[in-house]
């Protein structure tokens, strides 16, 4: 699809505050005791929307509950500043209000336990999105750093039809291809790629490639371009690196079908603790560097300034900011 200009682009600066900003996926270190107020760095940087990670591949039921429960209960005791996003509405209404909204999500089907009655629970609980697979094989099928692709299991199609009933978002990050092109088959609802980068780009394999893009596009989904300077380049955190990985896929798919998701963690030592702790989830490309840099937050007026420079209209840069993602909320939350 060709990428749309405007004929006079003048700066988005001005149109920023205006703008409903989206972060599809952030990760808070995964403890009941975390500080969540640092979610708020997003608020002040103008987003009106996070998707919080609670659990993934190490956690079971306990351990994500515990984490769950405390977080939702300090969004919930601080209604001036956030609003517990069970509707797109409540997004809009976050945004009217200048609190930001939450979400949760789960990065891997291992915090079901085994069970798809735990989908309906987790989504009560807050959670509106999860991705199958992180990274390495589960139940639910292959990851992107498996040495053989297995692709989606029969329970990952269970799970995928029960995320599809109940209206959580079904995300194909961190998953192998196969089990990506089988997930997009799979749901009768758009499937998103929540933090991801495109291979074109930069071949690593945690990032996606063009062809499934193109599969996540035609459920009516989004890719969310994360900010992991690993994924982007030779752990490359400029401005114009996550452009260039936007401009990949707009190029690709259109605007429509391009957000953020910049998968900033709060905490980038528990990053390299959790590549000591879990090297089976992290192949050797991940120790290269002496540590794992991230776009933070308060670069999201940068980006925005960054995309009017590039001659994006308006309309461009607030799909990719945050319309496109509150086009699938509307969408698939129930």
């Amino acid at each position: 699809m060709k990428q749309e200009y405007a004929t006079s682009q003048p700066a988005f600066a001005a149109d920023y505050a205006q703008a409903l900003v989206w972060e599809q996926h952030c990760c808070l270190p995964l403890d009941p005791d975390t500080r969540v107020d640092e979610l708020w760095r997003y608020a002040e940087a103008g987003a009106s929307f996070v998707s919080v990670n609670v659990g993934y591949a190490p956690h079971g039921i306990a351990d994500t509950i515990r984490v769950l429960s405390a977080f939702r209960r300090h969004v919930l005791l601080n209604p001036d500043r956030y609003v517990m996003a069970a509707s797109a509405d409540d997004v809009r209404r976050a945004k009217a209000t200048g609190r930001l909204a939450v979400a949760f999500d789960l990065e891997d089907a291992n915090p079901l336990g085994g069970c798809i009655d735990t989908v309906q629970t987790y989504y009560d609980l807050g959670v509106r999105t999860m991705l199958l697979t992180y990274n390495q094989r589960n139940l639910a099928g292959s990851g992107c750093h498996d040495a053989s692709d297995g692709g989606l299991t029969e329970f990952g199609r269970d799970v995928v039809a029960e995320m599809n009933r109940v209206g959580m978002v079904v995300d194909a990050t961190h998953c192998s291809y196969r089990t990506s092109m089988d997930i997009f088959a799979a749901s009768t609802a758009p499937v998103v790629l929540s933090h991801s980068a495109t291979r074109a780009i930069h071949d690593h394999e945690r990032n996606v490639w063009d062809d499934q893009i193109r599969a996540c596009a035609a459920t009516g989904g989004v890719i969310g371009i994360n900010g992991v300077g690993i994924f982007l380049g030779d752990n490359d955190t400029s401005t114009g690196a996550l452009v260039r990985h936007i401009d990949h896929a707009v190029g690709l798919v259109g605007w429509e079908h391009v957000g953020i998701g910049l998968d900033f963690c709060f905490a980038a030592d528990d990053v390299n603790d959790e590549l000591t702790q879990n090297p089976d989830l992290f192949p050797p490309s991940y120790d290269q560097w002496d540590r794992i840099d991230f776009i933070e937050p308060e670069r999201l007026p940068e980006i925005a300034t960054a995309l009017a420079d590039r001659a994006y209209s308006p309309e461009a840069i607030r799909g990719i900011l945050g319309e496109n993602f509150l086009r699938v909320a509307q969408a698939v939350w129930r």
